[in-house]
């Protein structure tokens, strides 16, 4: 053999062998999720090298400001622990120093390498510019839906059998964090994983079975529409929208499509069912109506829109709030809809906190000859059941309720909001919590249906859209449902367009409002094509109009103010702390 001749490098030459990197796992705890206007309470890492462990670093660090509350409660860390902790500016050096030139390892590696970013920035600090490993985003590629319920470090912690249970403490985080990395690494060794480079540029290798099944896509249109992946019996596992439908259902079977429950529906489907439509609004309307139909098990959202639920102020002498599925053309006023009934009680709730309507279920006579319940010997109730309330009297709450649910609710509105206040101030953040989702789930739900009101008591309306080539998109929608699409080609006349597509779309029922005659879903997707730019509308048999001072100016007027009870109440994490807390 010639000593001189090229060998062959081996699979890992072509990289750093895991058992030769240098891991430094870190976990940081924060006083909020902001890393420009939050500051670090706590760093805790773990040096691994070939699944040992080299040695740890953990302190606590005074942040200089009031640790909130809420933080506090998830963390356990306390302004008293960190009064005589190190600063950052003499932590941080020290960390650095301890990281060296390591492969940083983070759950969620965004939100602590932003954060360590940013204050070697304020300190003038150069950032050593280590890599990066995120453990989250190996998990979603490695962890089956049906190993664990999510990607968070809990759960990825007792699927993996960590010893150490995360608990918000920075090193007690960490070390959960190796444990997981070991798993995750495990996992990918025995699919050929051997280097760094490969653990990081890892997105999941498409399994033969997967890529056989391209075939199902080579007889279906390069067209806009819906697309229906159904199984050897037939029926619809996964519905979806694009204006390609060859080329989107192609990604299916490729390394682009990397969501572990797509791959899992890919190996079962045994077809797929194209549905070509005029415009990209038509295919997301049949898209929900699809799905609301077969409630297809790879579909996670828009599959249930029947439990909407709506809140009514009945008609009768002492009319009380009540949660229904449907809305009767029988005079009550209606407020919604609500995504589900627990969100729905949570507003009849905040009405009930301000408002002493009757909250009993009895029908009650105009004399009043009952007796008086607890609510009403607590001063919630005026006891109309017994005679103690006239009907006038307590005409004058129904007709405040019956504004909150129109959407002019300025009055229980800011009696709510002095009610938050006062329980925020008398630290009782969570009586304030549970008055402020109250307060957001009927706003929200008086915004939603003056919203959608125009659309769904307007007999006919026909709106137009330029398209990329020229021509127009005419959409006509009747009481709030999509009732057909057609396209003309640029330089044709649309008048003949307009006629035909009235002609020949969906006759639809007036429906009882302010319910539309589609479900609001629908409704609401038709308007938000309604509102993009360009779109103007043609002709209406209606009127488009929202109230002066509704409930959608109220919404937008709420948010700074919940924003603000959020960080005082400290029951409801940013995205960023939720997405940290795992």
């Amino acid at each position: 053999m010639n000593p001189a001749a090229p060998i062959q490098a081996t699979f890992d030459d072509l990289g750093t062998s895991l058992a030769d990197v240098t891991f430094v796992v870190l976990d940081l705890e924060t006083t909020g999720g902001s890393a420009t206007d939050c500051r670090i309470t706590e760093i805790g890492a773990v040096k691994v090298r070939a699944g040992a462990v080299l040695g740890e670093f953990q302190t606590l660090v005074n942040p200089g400001e009031p640790i909130p509350a809420f933080i506090s409660v998830l963390t356990g860390i306390t302004d008293q622990m960190v009064a005589r902790s190190p600063r950052i500016d003499s932590a941080l050096p020290a960390f650095l120093e301890f990281i060296g030139d390591s492969v940083l390892v983070a759950h969620n590696a965004g939100f602590d390498i932003t954060f360590l970013k940013v204050n070697c920035e304020r300190l003038q600090l150069d950032w050593p510019g280590n890599q990066v490993l995120d453990t989250v985003h190996l998990a979603r590629q490695l962890v089956t839906r049906d190993e664990a319920p999510n990607h968070k470090l809990s759960s990825l912690a007792r699927l993996f059998g960590a010893t150490t249970t995360p608990d918000h403490r920075a090193l007690h985080d960490a070390r959960a964090t190796v444990d997981v990395l070991h798993g995750l690494i495990e996992r990918v060794g025995n699919l050929g994983v051997r280097t760094l480079e490969e653990l990081r540029s890892y997105t999941g290798r498409v399994h033969p079975e997967q890529r056989r099944k391209r075939f199902l896509a080579e007889s279906l249109p390069s067209a806009p529409g819906v697309y229906v992946f159904k199984d050897e019996h037939g029926r619809p596992l996964y519905i979806g929208t694009s204006i390609d439908i060859k080329r989107r259902v192609r990604s299916y079977f490729t390394a682009s499509e990397q969501r572990s429950r797509m791959a899992e529906m890919v190996r079962l489907a045994t077809s797929v069912t194209p549905i070509v439509c005029h415009t990209t609004l038509e295919a997301q309307v049949r898209e929900l109506r699809l799905i609301a139909e077969h409630k297809p098990r790879y579909n996670k959202r828009s599959r249930h829109p029947e439990r909407a639920m709506w809140l009514k102020l009945t008609v009768e002498a002492f009319p009380r709030l009540s949660v229904v599925r449907e809305v009767r053309d029988d005079g009550a006023t209606y407020a919604g809809p609500f995504g589900s009934r627990a969100v729905a009680e949570q507003a009849v709730a905040a009405v009930h906190e301000v408002l002493p309507l009757r909250q009993c279920t009895t029908k009650l006579s105009r004399k009043g000859t009952g007796a008086a319940c607890v609510l009403a010997e607590m001063g919630r109730c005026g006891a109309p059941c017994t005679g103690s309330q006239s009907v006038d009297d307590y005409a004058r709450l129904a007709r405040t309720a019956a504004d909150v649910l129109a959407g002019d609710g300025h009055v229980v509105l800011e009696a709510l909001d002095r009610r938050l206040q006062s329980l925020a101030a008398g630290e009782r953040f969570e009586d304030a919590a549970v008055v402020r989702d109250r307060m957001l789930a009927l706003v929200r739900a008086a915004a939603r249906a003056q919203r959608i009101n125009p659309l769904a008591v307007s007999p006919e309306l026909v709106a137009a859209a330029p398209t990329p080539a020229g021509g127009w998109e005419f959409t006509c929608v009747r009481y709030g449902r999509f009732a057909g699409a057609t396209v003309s080609p640029p330089g044709a006349d649309p008048r003949s367009y307009i006629e035909a597509l009235r002609e020949s779309a969906e006759h639809v029922a007036r429906p009882s409002a302010p319910a539309p005659a589609a479900h609001p879903e629908e409704t609401e997707k038709v308007l938000r094509w309604l509102e993009q730019p360009g779109v103007r509308i043609v002709e209406i048999d209606g009127s488009w109009t929202c109230p002066v001072g509704g409930a959608g100016g109220a919404r937008d007027a709420l948010e700074p103010m919940l924003a603000a009870a959020r960080e005082v109440t400290g029951f409801e994490e940013s995205t960023a702390l939720r997405r940290r807390a795992g």
